[in-house]
């Protein structure tokens, strides 16, 4: 069955007309009055909805019931990740939605390839979160984690809360102190929240001023994989370790 995000709120009983991607997407699909659809507005669930009209340029669908049906891993992720050049970053926020990244943070760094300001960081991140609710549609996720604006690692370090009871804080790094095999055996009670340079990875001065704001170091082993593979590597790890899968 389509699944579809639909900016909610959704309730039972109730007709609405479909935003316009939904309705491009109907139409390339070939779908029909009475073919069944799924929507999701973000906030729990998913519901069961039927085609009521179709037309050129609209549609409009009736939802007749609510399924609680979530997909979330039993631990809370959020991503840091140093901005990527090229493609790189769309597909790594794509798959690391897909592996229940729980939100994502755009880092600019001072040897990113990347610099994004202004108006060009907000239609990115329109971008990258307009990839997050399709990779939400694929993977039948019903919870769609936010992108925040992009942002210099100094300004979000300076702006980053106190870690709570609970939360982990991972910076990966090849000088590493920690490894896989010293992580908790159970999932944190708060957030994780995992850091990732970009290619070039972070500067000295930078990875002691992460060190400072209390992340701990996490290796990989003796390979150095690209910043496109690293965020999706530690997920699926954790997702083995913690239960995820």
């Amino acid at each position: 069955m389509p699944r579809f995000h639909v900016d909610g709120p959704l309730s039972v009983g109730h007709t609405l007309p479909l935003p316009d991607d939904v309705v491009r997407h109907v139409h390339v699909l070939r779908l029909q009055t009475g073919d069944l659809i799924t929507l999701f507005d973000g906030a729990g669930g998913e519901y069961r909805a039927e085609l009521v009209e179709i037309a050129k340029r609209a549609a409009s669908a009736r939802i007749d019931s609510h399924d609680p049906r979530e997909a979330e891993p039993p631990y809370r992720v959020m991503l840091a990740q140093g901005v990527a050049g090229g493609d790189k970053m769309d597909w790594l926020i794509e798959k690391t939605v897909e592996l229940g990244v729980s939100a994502i943070a755009p880092i600019t760094a001072e040897r990113g390839v990347v610099r994004l300001a202004g108006e060009r960081a907000l239609k990115r991140q329109a971008h990258w979160q307009a990839l997050v609710r399709a990779a939400c549609e694929q993977c039948g996720r019903n919870r769609v984690p936010d992108v925040a604006p992009p942002r210099d690692l100094d300004d979000w370090l300076d702006d980053l809360p106190e870690a709570s009871t609970g939360d982990l804080r991972l910076l990966l790094s090849p000088r590493a102190e920690l490894s896989f095999a010293t992580l908790p055996a159970d999932p944190p009670s708060g957030t994780v929240t995992l850091l990732i340079g970009p290619e070039a990875g972070f500067s000295p001065s930078e990875e002691e001023a992460i060190v400072a704001a209390g992340f701990s170091t996490l290796g990989l082993g003796p390979r150095v994989l690209r910043t496109e593979t690293a965020g999706i590597a530690v997920l699926a790890a954790l997702a083995a370790r913690w239960g995820g899968w």
